[in-house]
């Protein structure tokens, strides 16, 4: 199988925080000792490289503050080490939960997750996820290069919508490497605060890690850019409903929470995004009466606006480009229609 970065092949989302992988403390009678050295004593199968390489990324930690791979570890010191997977050891646990398949045959699957459920297992998510369900329903299915069976790509826990599997070793070659080339077609629709002027643009901005918040991405500008990675969204008003706005964005690259940050960046963060703080009222009165109505609107729709309606690519095996769709689920919908009630009764 081709080795493609997945974070290159891997949409937003949702799930790329830092996860604990071990955590020691040090013996009273520890002699001073450099962390890289102390950690290769430690941990199994562990090469310096590797040790050097999270320490590089701020990903030891000694005392709950990262450190260098020179920093001498002394009696006492709680030394945490964390990467950007999970654990492996609580990856394949087949769970008989119910998919919602809208299209399969041997070398492909095309699921429509349900917002909540997250894709692969995590730090608090060990169970209950996409990857637990697949290895339950379906074998022998195909690593990809972070060893998640038959996942390409992926969608935020909290993101509605379409996720293409890999069923055979062919089809993740044949998948990843459309989704590094950018060729295959990803389209969301997001609420987001405010009105958004134009009808329609392009956002670009490289994205990365925040330096103060490590749940967060930013978009990094200027003498910055090398921070981030680039990425660019395209995004087309479909309905301005006073102050939200419903939009189509369409994902050129596709960078963890990349929607989520790039309106942001625009200044129309998406509504009830809590991690990028849609939670709050960003726009609109200060009417008690009209807080009443977002904080149903939250109610209605408890996560983030975001849907993943058309998933588009060519098929591995017979190379015929398929396209699917999925309709906007009920608890976005529903929250739509009580801004279109709003905007029609009150804004005109």
């Amino acid at each position: 199988m081709a080795n493609f970065n997945e974070e290159e092949i891997e949409e937003n989302a949702g799930n790329d925080d830092l996860y604990e992988h071990y955590r020691f403390k040090a013996d009273k009678g520890q002699n001073p000792l450099r962390v890289d050295k102390y950690l290769m004593n430690l941990i199994e199968k562990a090469t310096r490289n590797k040790i050097q390489k999270a320490a590089t990324s701020g990903n030891i930690y000694v005392n709950d503050v990262p450190v260098k791979s020179n920093y001498k570890v002394k009696g006492g010191d709680i030394v945490t080490v964390l990467f950007e997977h999970p654990p492996y050891e609580f990856l394949l646990v087949p769970e008989d939960i119910p998919i919602d398949i809208v299209y399969e045959d041997d070398a492909v699957l095309v699921v429509n997750k349900e917002a909540g459920m997250v894709v692969h297992p995590g730090h608090g998510n060990y169970s209950g996820t996409l990857i637990n369900a697949l290895t339950y329903h379906f074998e022998n299915l195909p690593n990809n290069s972070s060893n998640r069976p038959g996942l390409v790509h992926r969608i935020d826990k909290d993101t509605s919508g379409l996720l293409v599997v890999a069923k055979t070793e062919e089809a993740m070659t044949h998948l990843a490497k459309q989704f590094f080339d950018k060729t295959t077609e990803r389209e969301y629709v997001a609420l987001v605060w405010g009105n958004v002027e134009e009808d329609e643009g392009t956002i670009e901005g490289n994205i990365g890690r925040h330096p103060k918040n490590r749940l967060q991405n930013t978009v990094y500008e200027n003498d910055d850019e090398e921070k981030g990675k680039p990425a660019v969204t395209h995004y087309k008003v479909l309905e301005r409903l006073g102050y939200v706005t419903l939009v189509s964005c369409r994902l050129e690259t596709g960078r963890t929470h990349q929607i989520r940050v790039h309106m942001k960046y625009i200044g129309h963060t998406l509504f009830n995004d809590e991690r990028y703080g849609g939670e709050k009222i960003l726009k609109g009165t200060t009417f008690s009466k009209y807080k009443q109505f977002v904080d149903n609107c939250f109610k209605i729709l408890p996560r983030q606006a975001l849907h993943a309606r058309t998933l588009g690519f060519v098929h591995p095996v017979t190379e015929e480009f398929m396209r699917f769709e999925t309709p906007i689920p009920e608890d976005m919908d529903l929250c739509l229609e009580k801004w279109r009630s709003y905007s029609k009764n009150v804004i005109e």
